[in-house]
């Protein structure tokens, strides 16, 4: 089933599946959060140090964790060269903690500091990461595992952050390649990486017993990849989508799909033979499956498996939202390399296609390019929304909404599991609901960073 880790020829060619670092740590206290530059040995060894941009560093950053419900202060101090900031990936809270530049917050600049503070009303799987130049603040490695536990924390023998992550890097040298604003990536599927790997590791291993039940928190914090992932010498159930409870255990039964800011909460057990090796695999290019982590099994943690767990404690405001009184509201994507585009708006002005690819923007939201004054919609606390996607290009679109999680709608009306971030493929609509019971400015974009970075952003404002 799996294929071979890397070679020197894979690496050079753009197609490995390679990174070492050392795994994610637990924050203590409030220590403060210091975006600055740091060397690495993101490559394996015999290959240059890189230097990263980090969260105290360390890529990816420290893993921050809090009970559910507790106060979360970070001060942020910005060792950088350039401004930076932090959004808080999946919390619903106070909009001026949401860490998006231009919109909920002026940009922290080198040598400044910003304090966040804000409670974590909901138990899951979150991450923090850059919200200023993101496109090349996270490439670079500014992103981190946000953790808010359960008050009872469920029955399992580990409990496994898993960060998945790619890097596009020069292997002569060990620097970041390319410009990161590159408009044939931008304009097509985004930045992808030729080093891939997990909590910083091309070889992550995880030494583990038969029988084992694992906790795996799932995290694409990738620019642009979409994950294909299958388990290999383990079985067991999606617990959590985006940080939020699924109302029951859904066994694992095929392929799983981790679309780039998108999370998955899995308890798995461990079914694989004493002296094999388990683990989870990825999709490669050529259709074969590599390994991200390795779990090798040693012992037996009990002479048989346990029943199915059971389901994770419900978040607060999980209800379903009243359709039948639901703003309709339609948002069409548009744009990128082989566009149906003609025109869209860009800081005021009606342009032509070739007009905004000289502005190096490619895309549009809704007929605007960028975010201008005026929202996508102005829309009132409380009110129920639907929403359609429509995904007039080529490209996939990982489509992410601040402050708030949503629903998919299908056919026959029924709602699916709470998320904050939905892939659109191109010609396939999707309608998602929501209640807009936050208040504030929020972003709805693209997190494929490339494609934010060059059109696809818009924004609602909750009154």
């Amino acid at each position: 089933m799996r294929g071979p880790r890397i070679t020197r020829r894979d690496f050079c060619a753009g197609l490995a599946v390679g990174a070492a670092l050392g795994r994610p740590g637990m924050a203590a206290g409030s220590a403060p959060l210091t975006a600055r530059p740091a060397v690495v040995q993101l490559a394996p060894e015999g290959y240059a140090a890189t230097e990263v941009w980090s969260y105290d560093g360390t890529v990816p950053g420290t893993t921050l964790r809090a009970k559910q419900g507790a106060r979360l202060t970070r001060q942020l101090v910005n060792d950088l060269p350039e401004p930076t900031s932090v959004h808080w990936h999946g919390i619903r809270i106070d909009n001026a903690m949401d860490g998006v530049s231009g919109l909920t917050q002026d940009p922290v600049p080198p040598g400044g500091t910003f304090e966040y503070d804000f409670v974590v009303p909901d138990a899951g799987t979150y991450w923090y990461h850059s919200h200023t130049n993101s496109m090349e603040q996270v490439a670079r490695g500014l992103a981190g595992p946000l953790i808010v536990e359960e008050p009872d924390a469920p029955d399992v023998d580990r409990d496994e952050v898993l960060m998945l992550d790619d890097w596009l890097l020069d292997p002569d040298t060990g620097a970041f390649a390319g410009d990161f604003g590159n408009p044939m990536m931008q304009s097509h599927a985004g930045r992808m990486g030729n080093l891939i790997g997990t909590n910083g590791r091309y070889d992550l291993s995880l030494p583990v017993q038969r029988h084992a039940r694992l906790r795996l928190r799932l995290i694409n914090a990738a620019n642009a990849r979409i994950f294909v992932l299958r388990l290999d010498g383990l079985e067991g159930w999606t617990v959590a989508l985006d940080g939020m409870p699924l109302p029951a255990p859904e066994p694992v039964t095929g392929d799983l799909i981790l679309a780039p800011a998108q999370r998955i909460d899995l308890m798995v057990d461990v079914t694989a033979a004493e002296g094999a090796i388990a683990g989870l695999v990825r999709q490669a290019n050529d259709d074969t499956w590599q390994a991200l982590v390795d779990m090798p099994v040693s012992g037996a943690a009990s002479l048989a498996r346990r029943g199915v767990p059971a389901p994770l404690a419900p978040n607060p405001n999980m209800a379903l939202p009243d359709l039948k009184a639901a703003r309709q509201l339609e948002m069409v994507m548009e744009g990128g390399a082989m566009s149906g585009l003609r025109n869209a708006r860009f800081n005021g002005r009606e342009l032509g296609f070739r007009e905004l690819v000289q502005e190096g923007q490619f895309w549009a939201l809704a007929g605007q390019v960028g975010m201008d004054d005026t929202p996508f919609a102005s829309l009132s606390r409380g009110e129920a929304v639907r929403l359609r996607l429509s995904n007039r290009t080529v490209f996939a679109h990982a489509m992410h909404l601040h402050g708030m999680h949503f629903r998919t709608i299908a056919a026959d009306g029924s709602l699916g599991p709470m998320r904050d971030t939905i892939l659109s493929l191109p010609d396939e609509p999707i309608d998602i609901a929501f209640v807009a019971d936050n208040p504030g400015k929020w972003l709805l974009h693209c997190h494929m960073l490339g494609h934010a970075a060059s059109g696809m952003t818009n924004w609602i404002d909750v009154s």
